[in-house]
């Protein structure tokens, strides 16, 4: 007898034995839920009666008839508010933040709220609104701390035959899940499962909501920041069994992801200086190892994620050569610049905060700082400033801040004598404008090293150290770089 057909068959009779007791209860049980009246919600300090009706999605007008309010400055802190045109969803109303991970079904089955009455509430008109940070109206009872675990169907599986390996009642499942039946799951789903032979909360010590789109293999995503901001670099952590393949792309950048630790895996993807505020895709392909329980399935998921404006200051008008700003001089360098800064080397070279670049007297002192926007020779202003500026007269030191190998040095017409060195991961350290060189391509460099002295050569007003950061293929802030330590 084939040993596979009869472990499935075993499967489907013990399920069914335990399917048989539950039918007419569950049925029983749903009838009883059902209740008309309308949710309420309870009054916050700072709320007034037109945050609450926009919040909403109603006028201000139905909400104070339906509440018997005349004045509406006389809200009170803890005021029930009965919010109009809801009626059939009840309980208080609450927000929770959307994490990276989710999809409207995997919301649905974690919150145990009905996908028309997510999209009800929060008055969604596509999926794209769900995009990673977002606060999402529910029903308090179900913004619970403790989630039961999630459990994917395996390939050639059925719901009934994961009830049986996960200890659990399908019909439970089912209701637990806002499926259909037992019919409404299929292979690949991602599901939470009451009574679970291994329970334990989806939320870890840090109050971060596993991936609720993704199987059990995955237990963490970690974006940061989160919201994202131009022209800074974001962490994307990930953490799951080892052995994970995991490729993706945030915009129009590919990502790359490392390990340090096992199950754990980290890219660092900086975002450009001048992306336009707004949603963009966060794609993830994530291939689970052959010897896990999924047998190299591939779990696929896009999720938007918002990138907010960095504030950035507009520099004075700044005269320069003309040279210096003509494209048929800066496309090329800058085409090479990029292509310095772009390759992946998988060692990772740096360990904690990045060093000053510049001797202790200068290493607060920024004529300018990342990210402002710029004018030259009265031009529009779309340049904007791709490092940090230190002070520094010609002949000042400049020390590497992070061990690392060199990988340009030399003159360049627009900035002037420069160096690149790859930190690896994708992260890279320049340094332009200098009047002496003291390194070479190829060379390898410590923390603290001598590599060059301060100039006032390329594109300049004066002498100064122009220092730069790259991440995935971008300038970042390198302020951030002196200020924390990255990946953690």
């Amino acid at each position: 007898m084939n040993i596979k057909f009869f472990r499935r068959t075993t499967l489907i009779f013990l399920a069914l034995l335990i399917l048989t007791p539950f039918i007419w209860g569950v049925h029983t049980a749903s009838a009883a839920e059902e209740n008309p009246d309308a949710p309420v919600y309870i009054v916050q300090k700072g709320d007034s009666l037109w945050d609450i009706a926009l919040r909403f999605g109603v006028t201000m007008d139905s909400l104070a008839r339906a509440n018997g309010i005349s004045d509406a400055n006389q809200l009170t802190v803890g005021d029930q508010l009965v919010i109009p045109g809801l009626e059939g969803i009840q309980g208080v109303l609450t927000t929770v933040a959307i994490p990276y991970g989710e999809t409207l079904n995997s919301l649905s089955r974690r919150y145990r709220v009905s996908v028309e009455n997510i999209t009800k509430l929060n008055h969604l008109t596509s999926v794209k609104e769900l995009y990673a940070g977002r606060s999402l109206i529910i029903p308090e009872q179900s913004a619970n701390t403790t989630f039961p675990q999630r459990a994917s169907i395996p390939p050639d599986y059925s719901l009934l035959e994961l009830s049986v390996l996960q200890g659990s009642n399908p019909w439970t499942i089912v209701l637990h899940n806002t499926l259909p039946g037992t019919w409404g799951a299929l292979p690949g789903d991602v599901l939470h499962i009451p009574n679970n032979l291994s329970p334990g909360n989806e939320i870890n010590d840090e109050g971060h909501l596993s991936p609720g789109a993704l199987p059990e293999a995955i237990s963490e995503i970690f974006l940061d920041p989160l919201p994202m901001v131009q022209g800074k670099a974001d962490v994307i952590k990930i953490l799951g069994i080892d052995g994970l393949s995991i490729s993706g792309s945030l915009a129009d950048y590919k990502l790359q992801f490392f390990s340090e630790k096992e199950g754990e895996y980290i890219s660092l993807q900086g975002i450009h200086a001048m992306t336009d505020p707004g949603l963009y895709p966060l794609n993830l392909a994530i291939t689970l190892p052959e010897d896990a329980p999924y047998y190299g399935a591939i779990y696929s998921l896009s999720q938007p994620v918002y990138i907010k404006s960095g504030g950035y200051a507009y520099d004075p008008v700044l005269i320069v050569s003309p040279e210096t700003i003509d494209p048929a001089v800066t496309k090329p360098e800058d085409a090479q610049w990029q292509e310095l800064a772009t390759p992946i080397t998988t060692q990772k070279l740096w360990d904690g905060k990045f060093k000053s670049p510049t001797p202790p007297e200068f290493s607060d002192c920024w004529p300018s700082l990342f990210g402002n926007r710029r004018s030259y020779n009265g031009s529009a202003y779309d340049y904007f400033h791709s490092g940090l500026d230190f002070c520094g007269g010609v002949g000042t030191e400049i020390f590497a801040p992070a061990a690392g190998k060199v990988v340009f040095a030399g003159p360049l017409t627009v900035r002037g004598n420069a160096t690149i060195i790859n930190h690896g991961w994708g992260i890279y350290s320049a340094y332009m404008h200098q009047s002496e060189i003291l390194i070479k391509t190829g060379d390898t460099v410590e923390t603290g090293q001598l590599i060059g002295l301060v100039g006032g050569t390329g594109r300049v007003t004066g002498p100064h150290l122009h220092w730069e950061i790259w991440a995935g293929g971008v300038q970042v802030d390198p302020m951030d770089w002196l200020e924390r330590s990255f990946p953690d």
